[in-house]
């Protein structure tokens, strides 16, 4: 797998991970278990990968963020 697939299902992972956060925040709904409420095993890989991803995009952040990666002028 190239990096740049790697971001992309990384960066999506995590866009899941924070949309349904904010849905358990808002109105106590959980989109990953009702989705997935069926297979409990799969739901917890869902949300493994989704730490895993969060992990990994703030670890390689500044080499890919067209802001965090900028020379700051000394």
């Amino acid at each position: 797998m190239d990096k740049k697939t790697l971001h992309l299902l990384t960066y999506s992972l995590v866009v899941v991970g924070a949309l349904n956060w904010g849905l358990w925040g808002l109105f106590n709904f959980n989109l990953v278990n009702t989705l997935l409420g069926a297979w409990p095993n799969l739901e917890r890989l869902v949300y493994v990968l989704v730490g895993a991803s969060a992990v990994y995009d703030f670890a390689g952040h500044s080499k890919y963020c067209k802001y965090c990666g900028e020379k700051k002028p000394e």
